[in-house]
Parts: C-alpha cells; structure tokens; sequence
C-alpha cells in the first residue's frame, strides 16, 4: 500500500494513544507530519525519539484560528481529537459534546477552506448502543437511547461529527472517510480503559503479583461481550480505509474475536500468572450487552488483523508491568476538572 498518496498530513489529538501511533506509522513511512494536540489528556512522551521528525502544534481543537494555521499546507487530516473515558461521560459531557462538535466543526471548515484532499475522522463503536445483530455492519441503525443519560454525551458527539463529515461537506470536492474503531488497545494506552485498568488493580491487589489467588470486584457480572483490536492492526486498518476506501463511506476497524468481559479479565489475570475470583458489582446505567463489528467491507480492501487477543494482551500487560511507579500518569488520565 502507497501512503505517499496522502501528502503532508495533519493528526489532530496526534499525542494521544491511537493519533501517537498513526504518527509513528506516518513516519516510519517517510511522511511530512504536522501534529495539532493541546496535551490535556495526550501526552506528548509517547513521541520520544521523534520529536525531531514531525512539526508538533500546541493548540486547542475548539479554537478556529489555530485549526486553521494547522491546516494550512496539509494534504490529508486524521481527526482524532476528542475527550474520552467513561468517567468524563458522565461527569463532563458538557466538555466531552464540546470538543467533540466545535472540534468537527472546526476541522471541516478549515481543510474545505484551504482545500484538504483527504479527511478522515475517528468515529467509535459507541455509536451502537442497541445492535440488532452481531457481527455488526456499517449500516447498522444509530440511536441514542436516553437523551438525559450523560453517559451518551461521547457516543452523540460521534454521531455528530459523522452527520457533519458526510454531509456538511456536501459541496467540497475533498475526500471524507469516517473510520469505525471498535476497542483499540495495546501499550501506553493510558489507565482509564478496561484492560490496563484490569492490570493495575490486580497488581495492587496482588501486591506486586506475589499474592497469586485475589478476590476481584467487576461491574456488573462481566458478562457483557466486546471485541478488542491490538493497536497496529488498528493502524493497518485506518490507513487501509483512508487510501483505499471511497469517499462518504464508512468503515469498521476491529476483530471479530469476541468475549466476555469475564473472560477478558481472566485472560489479564493468565498474563500476570493470578488467579482470580470475580465479584459482581453494580452496572453503571448505559452500557451496552453486546458489541462486535463485522470487518468484511473494509476485509475486501485487503484489511486482516494479524494479532490474537492473547499475544496482544500479554505483550500489553507486560509493558505496563515495566513502568513502575505510575500515581501521576494515573491521575493525569483521570476525571478532566
């Protein structure tokens, strides 16, 4: 696959998880990359070695001005920047709706203004919150089904920025693909998601993995069904859907290696040489039972993930194994005040 296609690009939310890897990948392929992030949840040490290689611009999504400047010269924009983790949905939807809104807004009307060729926008899997079937496809109905629930702040901010992507462009000639991700994972993801999250606390649970059977508190009865996608294999796939896919479709980026949150956090725990006892607690309002994409539309542009969930799960709870003393990190990916 040819990425000189895509020019000089421009990755907004470029220090966070997913946008830090795509901009290794970018650069591993000999692209000019430009870096637009304001580093309240991102971090810009996950670019360490390559802060020479790329042009990094500290500036916040929701200021037009500085969208525009950023913009300014770029073939292709991946907009990744958004406010995520399930605490922020409910406790900041008023911050997550935000950025999520004026940030779309802001990087459509600059790249049609300065005549961007490509744009890709990150939506989530969280657009799906009552799938009629599993696996999943594009064309799966979307819902909100509790307005008043904070919880769907995240996943209609997405919904938004999909309806802005496809038809808010309506008169430009650029290229607009909207990418699906279904649980990306893998290390330096941060420490509000569910597999490092699961990670950390059977560590000090276990004190450090000498206690090697520990009692484990889980919401709900785990019985809830996910698919998670190792990191690369995410890349491969958002690359493959920006170069190959057709303009106003959309694309999921996933696995369909499906299971139980149960047996998510047994597989953690098999990784950290624990045995674990799981004790139910109570669900927050607003999860969804079931959810698991269907890779086929963007498996005929060539996409198939190559890493098997325990491979991905292991080498990631190894890393987090390795850092050490984490207090700071932790509470910089915590609730936004």
């Amino acid at each position: 696959m040819n990425l000189k296609g895509l020019g000089k690009v421009l990755v907004t939310g470029g220090t966070g998880f997913v946008g830090s890897y795509l901009v290794k990948r970018l650069i591993e392929e000999g692209l000019d990359v430009r870096v637009m992030d304001n580093n309240l949840r991102g971090d810009l040490s996950r670019l360490d070695g390559l802060k020479d290689k790329f042009e990094f611009i500290e500036a916040d999504i929701c200021d037009y001005a500085d969208t525009l400047a950023a913009t300014r010269g770029m073939d292709t924009v991946f907009h990744l920047a958004f406010i995520n983790g399930t605490k922020n949905f409910y406790e900041n939807p008023d911050k997550v709706l935000g950025v999520g809104v004026k940030g779309a807004i802001n990087t459509l009307d600059a790249a049609m203004e300065l005549g961007v060729k490509n744009y890709a926008v990150t939506s989530s899997s969280e657009v799906y919150q009552e799938p009629t079937h599993i696996p999943t496809t594009e064309d799966e109905r979307i819902i909100i089904p509790d307005i008043m629930n904070p919880r769907y702040s995240y996943s209609g901010g997405k919904i938004i920025t999909e309806l802005l992507a496809l038809h808010y462009t309506k008169s430009s000639n650029m290229k607009v693909v909207i990418l699906r991700p279904h649980n990306f994972y893998g290390a330096n993801m941060g420490y509000g998601h569910v597999i490092p999250h699961f990670a950390m606390k059977m560590r000090a649970a276990s004190n450090g993995g000498d206690v090697k059977e520990i009692d484990f508190p889980i919401q709900g009865t785990g019985e809830e069904e996910r698919s998670f996608c190792h990191i690369d294999d995410a890349v491969d796939g958002m690359l493959i859907g920006t170069i190959l896919g057709e303009s106003n479709n959309i694309y999921h980026i996933g696995t369909e290696e499906i299971l139980s949150i149960r047996d998510l956090a047994h597989l953690v725990a098999d990784s950290m040489g624990l045995k674990i006892n799981l004790i139910p607690t109570a669900l927050m309002e607003g999860g969804t039972p079931k959810r698991c994409p269907s890779i086929a539309k963007i498996g005929k542009l060539g996409y198939k993930p190559k890493i098997s969930l325990r491979e991905g799960v292991a080498s990631t709870v190894a890393w987090y194994a390795s850092q050490g003393d984490t207090t700071a990190l932790q509470q910089k990916d915590g609730i936004l005040k």
